[in-house]
């Protein structure tokens, strides 16, 4: 982190405050240096507060008109000064090591970026979700059928689409990150809609294979952009919840495309044109819609709400502005690094593309999807296969959507309040593997029911994928490298799609045997590959430890002051695990 000691662009006179009875002398200078009288008693003291999905109360020992404001760097004058915003940073004017807040107020303030930013966001995943999902309701009504297409045909129909969505994953990023989130992902949604709706008109297999490849291009990088655009507004405690409603509106979205599936579907012979057309032309329609409004939805930065379209006066008031601002930052000062506007040249897309301390969760990424991936791409071939009728099919995905929507908030929870990634990640294989040795041992004759119940439960699994954003996000350690480490993480889960896609195959078909035994494989590496990464970032802990801990207080303000270690390379970071 740059040091600013020669200049803001203004100065800023903070009055005297009063909290929970103590009153504060704060003054801030020029230069953004800060003098505090009786700064330590202001802060609060006890332990960090957890805030649950519905942030409507803490607990009770905690008083809400209390000071919330944590301690971090930029309560030591020494430390201070290394961690200092770039003088580009966008929210600049706003940065302002001296302010106090209450929880009363960062509560409310949370409610409010849940509901203007974070609600938005998850309609436009929905939206995502509703354009690269309805492929599947589409073979329940004669899909391949109808365009003489074969099950290898799909197969490499999806294997086109995530090659190129992977192709497109970093290009992407790097595009959001010179032009803003704000202005890349709804061009995005808008580019790919046209094409989502355009398959209207599909005649046969080249007109398939070109849309595949088109929407994989058009949405590739979109969750890494709306991951790194929600890190602007929320902390690293907050954003694995965050992230659970990102995908939480993804399983939405699919239980309400089921629902809309059933009613579309029916229109088949409508015009005289086939249910599934409709479906890719309507649903296509909607996600157009959504891309023009996040055009005027989405913000270019915290402190740059007011337009137009949001009103002269913005979403936020200078004190909000300020409280998520300085909230942010003090939990991870790495966040005010660079513009977020600021391109990321080749040196430093070099860096992140080498930092081999992400490395073990892209691995997690290639390989955790890939045990239950496919029985969820074939859900609805295999269940017309055993007997359900095409309308059954539509509706019968329902209760696993349900039951995995709620087991991913459940769990990542749970990796909030415990602090813990990886065993959450394992346990997840686990629920896993039993239902696959089940599903292992299904005959041609047995009751369908049963193989329904068993896929039902293996697809309600607990997913750790949130988590794992996260997680990328967590120890990156800089706006530069956070931008390049979600592409690489979702690049990594876009290759393991492409070997899932392989895994079931026509000569296998119904049932799928040797698939299922590949898949059994799979789980069990993983559980192996959790425990792995769990022990590597221990013992990179334990190294820095042991280094840090070796340096005389002098010797550490000195490396602190003329480190060229950025990011995770630090020596006083530390990997979440």
């Amino acid at each position: 982190m740059s040091s600013n000691s020669a200049g803001s662009e203004k100065a800023v006179d903070v009055r005297a405050s009063e909290l929970s009875g103590s009153v504060l002398s704060l003054e801030k200078t020029e230069g953004l240096t800060v003098t505090e009288s009786s700064s330590v008693s202001s802060l609060a003291k006890h332990g960090r507060k957890s805030f649950f999905f519905w942030q409507v109360r803490g607990p009770s020992s905690i008083d809400l008109d209390s000071v919330a404001t944590q301690e971090s760097v930029f309560d030591d004058p020494v430390l201070a000064k290394h961690y200092q915003p770039c003088l580009e940073y966008e929210n600049l004017h706003r940065f302002d090591p001296s302010v106090r807040w209450t929880w009363r107020e960062e509560i409310a303030l949370l409610r409010k970026l849940d509901l203007r930013i974070m609600l938005f966001v998850g309609i436009m995943f929905g939206a995502l979700q509703l354009d690269r999902g309805n492929i599947s309701q589409a073979n329940a009504d004669n899909f391949l059928t109808d365009l003489h297409l074969s099950t290898n045909d799909f197969n490499n129909g999806n294997t086109i689409f995530t090659v190129c969505f992977l192709l497109s994953e970093l290009p992407s990023q790097l595009i959001s990150k010179k032009l803003g989130p704000d202005r890349w992902v709804p061009t995005q949604m808008v580019l790919w809609s046209i094409v989502a709706f355009s398959q209207f008109w599909l005649s046969g297999r080249k007109s398939f294979f070109a849309t595949r490849a088109l929407l994989g291009l058009l949405q590739g990088g979109f969750i890494a952009d709306c991951t790194l655009y929600l890190s602007y507004f929320y902390t690293a405690s907050e954003l694995p919840v965050r992230l659970a409603y990102f995908w939480a509106s993804d399983t939405l979205a699919n239980i309400i495309a089921s629902f809309l599936g059933f009613g579309i579907l029916h229109m088949r012979g409508v015009k005289g044109y086939a249910g599934w057309r409709w479906l890719f032309l309507i649903e296509g329609l909607i996600t157009l819609i959504a891309g023009i409004l996040a055009y005027g939805l989405m913000l270019p930065a915290p402190t740059k709400s007011a337009s137009w379209f949001r009103g002269k006066n913005g979403w936020f008031s200078e004190r909000e502005e300020l409280i998520m601002v300085n909230r942010v930052l003090r939990d991870d000062p790495s966040k005010g690094d660079m513009h977020n506007r600021q391109p990321i040249d080749w040196h430093k897309l070099w860096l992140s593309l080498s930092d081999y301390d992400l490395w073990p969760i892209y691995i997690i990424g290639l390989t955790f999807g890939m045990s239950s991936a496919p029985v969820s791409t074939y859900l609805s071939l295999t269940l017309r296969s055993i007997g359900f009728s095409t309308f059954q099919t539509t509706l019968m995905g329902l209760p696993n959507q349900v039951g995995g929507l709620l087991t991913m908030l459940a769990v990542s929870y749970s990796s909030q309040r415990f602090n813990e990634r990886s065993i959450h990640g394992l346990l997840s294989q686990l629920w896993v593997l039993p239902n696959l040795i089940a599903l292992r041992s299904f005959g041609l004759h047995s009751n369908k029911w049963s193989k329904y119940a068993v896929t039902t439960v293996l697809l309600s699994h607990p997913s750790t994928h949130a988590v794992q954003v996260a997680w990328t996000s967590r120890n990156s350690n800089s706006v530069r490298s956070r931008t390049v480490s979600s592409a690489m993480y979702n690049i990594a889960c876009q290759l393991g799609g492409i070997v899932g896609n392989y895994i079931y195959r026509s000569d296998d078909a119904p049932l799928y045997k040797r698939g299922n035994m590949d898949l059994i494989a799979i789980c069990c590496m993983n559980v192996f590959i959790y425990a792995g990464v769990k022990g590597y970032y221990i013992l990179r802990n334990r190294s820095r430890d042991r280094k840090w801990n070796s340096k005389s207080k002098e010797e550490k303000e000195t490396y602190l002051g003329t480190t060229s270690d950025k990011g995770n390379k630090r020596l006083d970071f530390r990997f979440a695990h």
